[in-house]
C-alpha cells in the first residue's frame, strides 16, 4: 500500500478502530499532504489489459453506489503516469454515476485479474467529458466497431492506489482465456484422430 493510499484511507475512525482491533498504527496524517501516485510500469500493463473494472461514487445524499464497467481488453486507456480515461457508451439510461460526480468527483476503481488473483485498487478524480471537449481524446478512447452509443469520455486522475493480496479471489476464466488454455489439447486430439483414420484406412486395404 502506497503511503499516498494510506494518507487518504486511514482516518480518525480508522485509527479508532485499530487499536479497539489490538493493531496499533505508526501512521498519522501528516501536516503536508503527499503528491498524488505515479503509476508505473507494472500498473499500466496492468490497467490496459483489463477487460472490465468496478467504479464506486457517492451521491449527494451521501449514498455509495458501484457500476460494473466492461468492453474489450485494453477500452480502459493509460494517458499517462497520473490519468486513465474510457469511452462511456449508453446503457440503461440511468446515469448514477454521472450523475454523482457532478456532487464530488472523487471514486474508487478497482480492478481485478481473475486468473492471475491480482486486484488494483485506484482513489481518483473523475472528469466527464462532452465528446466535443477534447476530439483527440475522444478518439483515443473509441472503441472501433462497438455497436452502442457514444456518449460522453470519462477522464481520471489518480490520487493513490493499492495493490490487494490475492487471498481471498477466487480464480476465474473467460470463454477466450479457456479456449486458449485447451487449445493444444485440441489441435493434439485432432492430430490423434487423423493418424487414427490413417491406421484404419492402412488396415482396410490390407
Amino acid at each position: 500500500m502506497t503511503r499516498k493510499f494510506l494518507e487518504l484511507a486511514v482516518t480518525p475512525n480508522v485509527l479508532a478502530v485499530q487499536a479497539a482491533m489490538g493493531h496499533e498504527s505508526r501512521l498519522r496524517p501528516l501536516d503536508t499532504p503527499l503528491e498524488p501516485d505515479r503509476l508505473t510500469e507494472s500498473e499500466i500493463a496492468f490497467l490496459e489489459s483489463r477487460d472490465s473494472f468496478y467504479l464506486a461514487t457517492v451521491s449527494e445524499t451521501g449514498w455509495p453506489y458501484v457500476q460494473h464497467r466492461g468492453g474489450a481488453p485494453g477500452f480502459l486507456k493509460v494517458l499517462d503516469e497520473h490519468t486513465l480515461a474510457f469511452a462511456d457508451y449508453r446503457g440503461n439510461r440511468q446515469y448514477l454515476s454521472v450523475g454523482n460526480l457532478q456532487t464530488d468527483d472523487r471514486a474508487c476503481l478497482i480492478a481485478v485479474d481473475y486468473p492471475q488473483r491480482a486486484r488494483l485498487k485506484l482513489m481518483l478524480h473523475v472528469e466527464v467529458l462532452g465528446l466535443d471537449a477534447d476530439p483527440a481524446l475522444t478518439e483515443r478512447v473509441t472503441v472501433p466497431g462497438y455497436k452502442a452509443k457514444l456518449e460522453r469520455i470519462f477522464r481520471l486522475r489518480v490520487e493513490a492506489y493499492d495493490w490487494n493480496c490475492p487471498q481471498h479471489i477466487t480464480p476465474r476464466f473467460t470463454e477466450r482465456e479457456i479456449a486458449d488454455a485447451v487449445l493444444p489439447l485440441r489441435q493434439r486430439l485432432e492430430s490423434l484422430e487423423a493418424e487414427n483414420a490413417a491406421l484404419r484406412a492402412r488396415l482396410v486395404g490390407s
